[in-house]
């Protein structure tokens, strides 16, 4: 069956290059002073999950006391005969500003140096990280490990019944004692870790807690000063506040980011019960937002919007750098996006003061909703391949980022180079920290690939180790903490899985429907066709096959449900 699809995908791949057809991967993702954090954790965080005989006897020692509890056995390391193991992992242009190659990377660094596994990082060219995987996964020649394995069309489940991964739960169980303990702690993490035939899909960036939502609506602190209004917090409020902007000098002051995908434009339409994606109803059916029927009043308010200058009028063309360009400059009062960029664009670089508003809503008093949640799993799978020779040393390798050590490397980088550990037993970033003093002055935000890891096989302390969060007077932290609480999650759709059936046709639609719908909601807002072509919308995508993907999709969520 492999062969058979190695034949295919090289044939397509040359069809491809004969033709001249090409893309590029588009990613989403100074010296300051520091004192000790306070560890902030949140209710959903686990208790203590490590038992008697998965402790070791230099414990009793280590000043390193995590708040959760992690598992630490550390006996299998070093791993005898130290094993050299291939490691394909993708860097893409956010990464590269910190790091060019894993092979030099301090934390890997010290991690081959504990467990005695040697690793040979293999990293695909910049921007062509979709072609070069495809191109790898035909040629039958795959490296021991696959970082962001479910770049594998219909995901890592179809990859292991291709035979391209292994099913890696009896693996887990004999080789990986503290991923095991870890992720069996917690139902969501158990869950989304796993396909519906209850195979572990691989070694994954989870984390003890659900994180924070990380994207809104930020607001110039001087657009405040000048406008004399407060934080808008319904629809009306944001229309009267975009058009006393432009008023005090804003020529377009809404930053209305769409480059970085749905979950960014889903920010306004929410108020009106609809998203821009997937979600599950209060019947627990999952729905496409598109075409719920608030989704043609927010289009007629986001078009009298654009209309009137109130929104950047080059905003469908725009890169992240062109983005960030308007956002610093005169005419922008408001942008959409992560407030930990913000802080290093906003704050860092220029000295411009911001706040955050609450995610909308259509009346006061009404509970704001979002479709985002991060189901204690950030992602960022590394799955072992059949082509293996070595799974025990691959297992023990992996596993070691689910240890206490692993946890406080990964995440907070070597100790006294880049943190030491306060009282509480907490690592953190002192002053002197080479976080804080970084030679080559790169951002602050692209430090968390240059000291530390941001992602990858490994227990994920965000709240407490991003420096972008903890950096002295940042309040991106607090801004994500204050959308998490006052927002209701409930809509969003879990992880799900397909089968390899499933997958290629919800493959084939969810395209369709995802070109239609951008190219549409386009054309409305900016005038090109009246707010009424989103009747016609809504019937052009039920033709497409929407019924039946909601199906198909509805299907997986169920069996998603019953793990």
């Amino acid at each position: 069956m492999k062969k058979v699809i190695s034949i295919l995908l090289i044939l397509c791949m040359i069809s491809a290059i004969l033709v001249g057809c090409g893309s590029t991967d588009k990613k989403s993702d100074n010296s300051v002073d520091n004192t000790k954090t306070d560890v902030k954790t949140d209710d959903t965080s686990d208790k203590d999950v490590t038992s008697e005989e998965g402790k070791t006897g230099s414990e009793e020692s280590d000043p390193v006391k995590d708040p959760y509890g992690l598992p630490n056995d550390l006996s299998a390391y070093p791993v005898k005969d130290n094993p050299t193991l291939t490691y394909w992992w993708p860097i893409d242009g956010f990464q590269a500003v910190a790091i060019k190659d894993m092979n030099e990377h301090e934390v890997w660094k010290e991690i081959q140096k504990i467990t005695g596994v040697n690793i040979k990082f293999i990293h695909p060219t910049v921007g062509q990280e979709s072609e070069q995987f495809n191109l790898m996964i035909a040629s039958d020649d795959l490296p021991d490990l696959i970082c962001q394995s479910d770049r594998y069309k219909g995901g890592v489940t179809v990859g292991i019944d291709d035979g391209v991964f292994i099913d890696h739960t009896e693996v887990i169980d004999k080789y990986a004692p503290n991923y095991k303990k870890f992720r069996e702690s917690d139902e969501d993490r158990r869950r989304t870790t796993m396909d519906d035939k209850g195979r572990i899909l691989g070694f994954y960036n989870i984390a003890p807690y659900s994180e924070w939502i990380w994207f809104g609506a930020l607001i110039k602190q001087e657009a405040l000063d000048k406008t004399g209004l407060p934080v808008p917090e319904t629809m009306d409020e944001w229309y009267n506040f975009f058009k006393k902007c432009q008023e005090v000098g804003y020529k377009s002051p809404l930053m209305f980011n769409t480059g970085s995908g749905t979950i960014f434009t889903g920010y306004f339409c929410s108020a009106y019960g609809a998203y821009d994606w997937l979600f599950i109803d209060d019947e627990g059916k999952v729905q496409w937002g598109p075409i719920q029927p608030g989704m043609k009043d927010y289009l007629a308010e986001i078009r009298k919007w654009y209309e009137e200058g109130l929104i950047d009028k080059d905003f469908a063309t725009r890169d992240f750098s062109s983005n960030m360009a308007y956002a610093i400059s005169a005419d922008c009062a408001v942008a959409m996006d992560s407030p930990d960029t913000m802080w290093g664009v906003w704050k860092e670089q220029n000295n411009i003061d911001f706040v955050a508003a609450p995610y909308p809503v259509l009346n006061k008093g009404d509970k704001p909703t979002t479709t985002y949640k991060h189901w204690k799993n950030g992602g960022w799978p590394t799955s072992i391949t059949t082509e293996c020779k070595n799974v025990e040393a691959a297992a023990r390798l992996l596993d070691f980022g689910y240890t206490k050590k692993g946890w406080e490397l990964c995440n907070f980088g070597l100790p006294e180079r880049t943190h030491k550990i306060d009282e509480k037993g907490m690592p953190y970033y002192q002053k002197e920290s080479i976080m804080w003093n970084d030679p080559e002055n790169i951002p602050l935000s692209n430090r968390v690939w240059k000291y530390k890891l941001h992602q990858g096989p490994f227990v994920r302390e965000e709240h407490n180790s991003n420096p972008l969060l903890v950096s002295p007077g940042s309040y991106s932290g607090d801004i994500r903490k204050m959308w998490t609480e006052g927002t209701d999650a409930s809509p969003a759709v879990p992880p799900v899985t397909f089968t390899s059936e499933e997958s290629s046709r919800e493959a084939d639609i969810g395209s369709k429907l995802a070109t239609l719908r951008s190219e549409t909601f386009l054309k409305i807002i900016m005038g090109q066709v009246p707010v009424s072509e989103f009747d016609n919308f809504v019937k052009t995508a039920e033709k497409m096959g929407l019924n039946e993907w909601l199906g198909i999709w509805q299907t997986a969520l169920d069996r998603y449900n019953a793990r």
